[in-house]
Parts: structure tokens; C-alpha cells; sequence
């Protein structure tokens, strides 16, 4: 079997009949798949329509709500394909989308790591997601705009993470790196993921042909958690972080001095940047991780205020 789909849901019905229709619209017609649909305890109706549904569907029933983590993670497990590709129920899935995916996987071979792609909000059109990058906060953040390049065949960028909205992965790296960390309740468990592959050394990656539609955090609760996830992610990847955030933190940096937004003796922090070309200058790269890991720092104080410790 080529690719196990593995959907976890949780309420809003209609969406993920909608979803599971695109899918099944856009499938390639030669596809050995199965499509893995693991409810996390529903109350509106999900369980009953999921018992209607044929094969290829496999519904999974968790007795209660374990959040998105363990509910990917428990599809995984029953999983029997080369690839697994973890879908939301809130996508809208257009034609052509999971080839792309896959022929870049194919392209990246042994060193292929999560593999994901441009995803547009439903509502406006914009692009939501194409990729992440580590911010000047040292936070994962959406990358919204796509490269000249992205019209070409086969057209593909590195990123730091991809989200697990719509991702490709191959199942025996699924596997070696245990799934989702379940610690993190429904956010940066995918960034988490793929930071852990990245230091495996394998290439993060999103295929930029490959184009879905997005209703964006539509679950409930989605959001609640934002605060604590991303502090427990520092926690984890605090050097990560910093190496992979270090140009954008200088990129800001420069602006805002562009700007004369910085007193004074804040401009003396500026010459070891600017002594340098970025990102090039070892000198200058120096001086933005220093400046990003006293930004973390700052934002660490405040969740230990928060929440104390973890």
C-alpha cells in the first residue's frame, strides 16, 4: 500500500463530510491507499456517519477527546502504508494536490524529512501557509509569500518546520522519531516533529505545486493553548531556535534602525551587525543568535511568570 491518509476529527461535521468529498474527488485513480479517520471523541453525529462509510475508510473511535497529537498518533499505529499523510478536516482539497508531494519526496530520496505545501485560506484566497520559518521572536511563524519560482514544474523551497495541516511523511521515519510528542496539546506538535527530523538531518521541505484550500483553526479550542505550547517548544530547541531565527531577528533589527526607531544606546549594538554583509559575516551572525536569545529570554521570564515551570 502507497499512502495511508490518516484525518483526525473532532466536531464540525459538515466540514469533514466536506473534506472527506474533496478527497475522495482528487485521489489518483492508480493510488494503493487507505484513509484513516480517527475520532476524538465527537458529539455531533461524527461517530454514526463514520459507521457508513466503505472501504477504503478505517474509522478509529477514541473514547474520549486526547487531542491532536494522540489522535494522529493513534492512527499511525494501525497504519500499513509507505507513506502517511496527515490531513485536517477542515481542508478543501483540489485536483492534483498529492502528486506533487510525492514527487518530491521521491526527488529529496534518503534524505527526504516532512514534506509539505501551499495552503490557502478558504475564505480569502491568500495564502496561509508556505512553510515556517523561525521569527525575530524565535517563534515559528507562517511563511505567506511564495518565491518568483513557485509556477515551475516541479518547483519546491526548504523551510525550518511545515505544518501537519497537510503533510507527507514516510512511515518508517513516522516511526524512528515516535510520532507526535502528545505533551503539546493541539499546537507545535508538528514543529516539534520536524525539528526533530531536521537534526536527523533530513530536508524539510514544501512542495510548491501542490495547492489546498484551508478553513484555518477551525476546531474548537484550536488556539487555546498557543501560549503554553510555544513555551514548552522553546524549552526543547532554544539553541534551534536561535540559529534558525537569527536572520530574520537582524533583518528586523536593521529595519527598525532604518527606521531611527532605536534610541541611542541601542546603536552601539548595531556596528557588529553592520560591520558585516548578513548573513555571511560571522561577526554579524554572532551578534543577531545574542540578540535573539535575550528576546527569548525576555519572552522566557514572562511564561515563567505565566506558568511557572513546565
Amino acid at each position: 500500500m502507497q499512502v495511508s491518509f490518516i484525518i483526525p476529527l473532532y466536531n464540525c461535521l459538515p466540514l469533514t463530510q466536506a473534506m472527506v468529498a474533496s478527497l475522495r474527488a482528487t485521489l489518483p485513480r492508480d493510488l494503493a491507499c487507505e484513509i484513516i479517520l480517527v475520532d476524538d471523541g465527537s458529539t455531533d453525529g461524527t461517530r454514526v456517519w463514520l459507521n457508513t462509510l466503505p472501504e477504503p475508510f478505517r474509522p478509529v473511535f477514541n473514547e474520549r477527546n486526547l487531542g491532536y497529537a494522540a489522535a494522529n498518533n493513534r492512527g499511525a499505529e494501525i497504519a500499513r502504508g509507505e507513506f502517511l499523510a496527515l490531513l485536517n478536516n477542515d481542508l478543501v482539497l483540489t485536483p492534483h494536490w498529492l502528486e506533487p508531494m510525492l514527487a518530491l519526496h521521491r526527488r529529496l530520496g534518503e534524505r527526504a524529512g516532512l514534506i509539505g505545501n501551499v495552503q490557502r485560506s478558504v475564505r480569502t484566497g491568500a495564502v496561509d501557509h508556505a512553510g515556517i520559518f523561525i521569527n525575530a521572536k524565535g517563534k515559528p511563524e507562517h511563511e505567506r509569500l511564495l518565491p518568483a519560482w513557485s509556477w515551475l514544474p516541479g518547483a519546491w523551497r526548504h523551510a525550518d518546520a511545515v505544518t501537519g495541516a497537510c503533510v507527507l511523511v514516510r512511515r518508517e521515519l513516522w516511526r524512528r522519531l515516535q510520532g507526535f510528542d502528545e505533551r503539546y496539546q493541539n499546537g507545535c506538535e508538528d514543529v516539534d516533529l520536524c525539528l526533530r527530523a531536521a537534526a536527523l538531518g533530513h530536508v524539510l521541505a514544501v512542495a510548491l505545486r501542490s495547492v489546498v484550500q484551508h478553513h484555518i483553526s477551525a476546531s474548537p479550542g484550536r488556539t487555546r493553548r498557543n501560549e503554553e505550547n510555544t513555551h514548552r517548544l522553546v524549552l526543547q530547541w532554544r539553541d534551534t531556535l536561535v540559529r534558525l531565527g537569527a536572520r530574520s531577528w537582524a533583518e528586523n533589527y536593521l529595519a527598525t534602525l532604518q527606521a531611527g526607531d532605536l534610541p541611542l544606546p541601542e546603536l552601539t549594538r548595531a556596528w557588529p551587525i553592520l560591520g558585516g554583509t548578513f548573513p555571511f559575516s560571522r561577526h554579524s551572525t554572532a551578534a543577531a543568535r545574542a540578540g535573539l536569545d535575550a528576546a527569548i529570554g525576555r519572552e522566557m521570564e514572562r511564561w515563567r511568570q505565566m506558568f511557572g515551570p513546565l
